[in-house]
């Protein structure tokens, strides 16, 4: 018996378009044809192309399946490399079903990059920023990013989200001395924060524009000047803790 494209397309549950592609690369052998130009598709056909049905069901690339010998041979190299992706792909639906959950149960928001559960506590300016600086640092800075925003907000966290516009000069400076500190601890706590451009995933200079814009965007005049008094507090802190370990005994 032999079948025509439709119908062999509609035994293996496919489209005579799939089937037509199938032969363009290469995947599926051409049929025989009748004197009137006709396709005969035998029994062989249906299988081979059930087996391909069968592997992209199995999430196989079409570019692919020509290794994968579908004439019963094996092909582990090919298969494995396929049962790893499809270990990615479960790995990434398990995170995404965590995210999920942990923003339904209020521990996290969608403001923020994957990973950042339990920081429903930080504010709208910082959530933006934190899923900026995931397309300009790598992993390392942003899982210490994230055990860092995961901590309990202080005091002084709370009074800069809501410092106003208009703050004057003296509670701008007082709040960056304090705030100053606590960035002294972030950075001891988290390594990598001390140097980020060590871990960047864009060329610095688009790494500082993107930040300096962002800053400019997200944050209200008080709070920007609170926070560049804090960087230079905190670096000047820095270097000259450095410069006295440095320094000789006597």
């Amino acid at each position: 018996m032999a079948w025509s494209t439709r119908e062999i397309a509609d035994l293996a549950g496919t489209t005579v378009n799939t089937v037509r592609h199938y032969h363009r690369l290469g995947i599926l052998e051409q049929p025989d044809r009748m004197s009137n130009g006709y396709k005969q598709y035998q029994v062989s056909h249906l299988i081979r192309l059930l087996k391909i049905r069968r592997l992209r069901d199995l999430g196989a690339p079409l570019d692919q399946i020509a290794d994968l010998t579908l004439d019963g041979g094996s092909a582990s190299g090919a298969l494995e490399a396929i049962d790893a992706d499809l270990v990615a792909k479960i790995g990434q639906s398990q995170r995404a079903r965590a995210e999920i959950q942990a923003i339904l149960h209020g521990t996290s928001v969608t403001g923020v990059p994957a990973g950042f559960s339990g920081v429903g506590h930080l504010s709208e300016q910082d959530q933006s920023l934190m899923l900026i600086s995931s397309r300009l640092y790598d992993d390392d800075v942003m899982q210490d990013m994230q055990k860092a925003a995961s901590a309990h907000p202080d005091a002084v966290g709370k009074e800069f989200d809501d410092l106003a516009p208009d703050a004057d000069q003296v509670v701008r400076k007082d709040l960056a001395e304090r705030y100053a500190l606590t960035l002294m601890k972030v950075m001891d706590d988290h390594p990598s924060l001390r140097d980020p451009t060590r871990h960047l995933l864009k060329s610095l200079e688009v790494t500082q524009n993107t930040l300096l814009e962002s800053i400019l965007a997200v944050y209200n005049p008080a709070q920007r000047d609170v926070l560049a008094r804090a960087i230079v507090i905190a670096s000047d802190f820095s270097a000259e803790g450095r410069v006295t370990e440095g320094e000789p005994t006597a």
